[in-house]
């Protein structure tokens, strides 16, 4: 038997333990407590069957369930502790350290005392005692006129190492696979509740989960991610707590990446690619052009890919595809010296692939020379051969312009003298330039030597080793010939204008001896005209004009003069016919004269007799002379 008593809200309440329970302090001499070696905590566990204490007043040890009824007063949960040094005790409900108030107590003895309990106050209460040598946990649940309660978390356990795993129910699991996950789900209720496990939201067999309300799930895989659920069911009602099983697989290196050939088939031939590896890659480049890389990399959930380039992230132009997977450089001469990385990660772990860039540099080579200039003598030389290399290959020369030429120094060869030669020189004018003519040039035989000059040798020296070349030859074979004209034509033609009449003649190519041959044999003289512009007799026309005749009128605007025109024959002065003249413009035969204002009268007219008639006066007034006004 184990006495308590303690003042319970200003009054005494005993609870006297029946013969059945018993406290079991394991490794622990009461009696020599002050002379014990160091020991881990250890609190006093009660052994006995889950039952039901009711009464207003409630004081229980670890181990039992209280039943809060109407008219329960008070609770105290009693915790004991062994250890060495002494362990400290901490309460907690559901998980969450208790935060002390007016209704809920630490006593000296550090139990823990409810006062006037209510619905909020239904849980899991765990008792905590810890020292510097580890801690010790126990619970005890508190429930609601014997409802179900079950003791759920609200923690997310996140397991990428272990090969074990064990959580309450609640909790939010996430673990990598072949991992063994034990759901653990603690039931309190009067009369104990039972147990059944859903797996979203179906049924799990009773081969699948072990008793004591532990589901068991071996060796886990992608096939066993869900929503597990543990519901209690008893006479009073039931409850349903719940955890999310997620299997973790780390970030693992793929040999293959498609879409890394889908966005390469759209870049074009010229675009570098390759993938990323945990032990790094190297991919050979031009310089100017552009690069996929690729991070081939699978994991669940799938992993985030961060880009660096010699380990930091990446600042120069750049694009990021197909999520990330692809790191496209748009020019590699941006990037001189480093490493690409790719950095996968997710929450079972991380994985960095790397690749190097290898860009090729455009360079001359001298590695060649042009063919010796000469075989023999003293100036043969041959100049070196640049090339544009990239890669060991030849490209255009264009490539190697941003690239400093070498030096090029003429490289003599073949200096040594020369073999006997006949030695000639130009030719002489031809003699006569048609008809046959003669021309002349100088031939010798000398030998040029290796300092440059030239020595005279014997003809026969130079005809043993070849032909003696000929120092006359025939020129200008062709005949002579020269264009000859017939006598001119009529002239013929209407007359349009002064010498535009037409004639023509005949134009022939012959010898000087008179033969006729091809024009073609001519073609290189200049040659006469043909056809020419003429002047005939009939042309020899123009218009003739006689004087103006008197005015008609001195003043007013009635006056006019006329004139005889006349197409006469230059050479003859006759008239002929107008059309002849008709080539020229036509002179006027008349025109207007003495167009001005009458000062004392308008002049009406002129009569056989001179006479005009005074519009004043209506009178005939006689005119003294022909020039006089009236």
């Amino acid at each position: 038997e184990y006495p308590f008593h303690r003042r319970v809200s200003g009054f005494t309440s005993s609870l006297r333990m029946s013969s059945a329970e018993t406290f079991i302090p394991t490794s622990v001499d009461l009696a020599n407590g002050l002379h014990r070696p160091p020991q881990k905590p250890a609190i006093l566990r009660k052994i006995s069957a889950a039952q039901q204490l009711s009464a207003s007043e409630v004081v229980t040890h670890l181990g039992q369930t209280v039943v809060l009824a109407s008219g329960t007063l008070s609770v105290l949960l009693h915790c004991e502790a062994v250890g060495n040094p002494k362990p400290s005790i901490s309460w907690a409900k559901n998980g969450e350290e208790v935060k002390y108030n007016d209704r809920l107590l630490l006593q000296p003895d550090d139990s823990l005392q409810i006062l006037a309990p209510v619905e909020a106050d239904v849980g899991f209460y765990a008792c905590n005692a810890s020292n510097a040598l580890g801690s010790d946990s126990v619970s005890i649940a508190v429930t609601l006129a014997g409802k179900p309660l079950i003791k759920a978390s609200r923690a997310t356990v996140i397991n990428t190492e272990s090969p074990a795993v064990t959580v309450d129910i609640g909790s939010m699991v996430k673990t990598i696979q072949k991992a063994n996950v034990t759901i653990n789900c603690q039931v309190a209720g009067v009369p104990e509740a039972k147990v059944t496990w859903f797996k979203n939201k179906v049924k799990l067999s009773s081969t699948q989960h072990l008793h004591d309300g532990l589901l068991f799930i071996a060796n886990v895989s992608l096939s066993d991610q869900g929503l597990y659920s543990c519901k209690a069911v008893n006479l009073h009602g039931e409850v349903t707590e719940s955890s999310q099983l997620l299997v973790l697989e780390p970030p693992r290196p793929l040999p293959y990446l498609e879409d890394l050939t889908a966005v390469l088939n759209s870049a074009g031939p010229s675009t570098h690619s390759g993938l990323t590896s945990p032990s790094g890659t190297k991919l050979t480049v031009s310089p100017g052009s552009s690069a996929l890389i690729g991070c081939a990399v699978d994991g669940h959930p799938t992993p985030n890919i961060t880009w660096l380039y010699s380990g930091e992230p990446l600042s120069l132009r750049h694009q990021l595809l197909a999520a990330g997977q692809i790191l496209q450089i748009l020019n590699v001469s941006d990037f001189t010296d480093g490493e690409f990385s790719c950095l996968a990660q997710n929450e079972a772990g991380s994985l960095t692939q790397i690749m190097s860039l290898a860009i090729q540099e455009y360079r001359w080579s001298v590695d060649k020379l042009t063919a010796c200039s000469a075989s023999c003598g003293h100036r043969g030389v041959q100049l070196p051969q640049l090339r544009c290399l990239l890669d060991g290959a030849e490209v255009n020369a264009s490539s190697c312009r941003e690239t400093p030429k070498p030096s090029l120094q003429p490289v003599a060869c073949n200096r040594r003298d020369c073999p006997s030669r006949w030695m000639v020189t130009s030719w002489s004018p031809c003699t006569r330039s048609c008809g046959g003519g003669v021309q002349t040039r100088r031939v010798t035989c000398q030998r040029l030597t290796a300092q440059g000059g030239s020595v005279p040798m014997s003809s026969e020296a130079c005809a043993q080793v070849s032909k003696r070349p000929v120092d006359t030859q025939n020129c200008n074979r062709q005949p002579c010939v020269e264009w000859v004209a017939s006598s001119w034509g009529q002239c013929n033609g209407p007359c349009i204008g002064p010498r535009l009449a037409v004639q023509h003649r005949q134009i022939f190519c012959q010898t000087k001896d008179g033969t006729s041959v091809s024009s073609d044999e001519c073609s290189s003289l200049p040659r006469p005209l043909s056809t020419q512009n003429c002047w005939t007799d009939v042309c020899g026309v123009h218009w003739r004009v006689s004087l103006w005749t008197v005015c008609t009128a001195t003043c007013g605007n009635y006056g006019f003069q006329s004139r005889r025109v006349d197409c006469v024959h230059v050479r003859t002065n006759k008239p002929v016919m107008e059309h002849h003249c008709s080539w020229r413009p036509r002179p006027a035969n008349w025109q207007r004269c003495n167009i001005t204002p009458c000062e004392n009268g308008t002049l009406l007219g002129r009569g056989e007799a001179g006479q005009c008639r005074s519009r004043k006066e209506g009178r005939v007034v006689s005119q003294k002379r022909s020039t006089e006004s009236c």
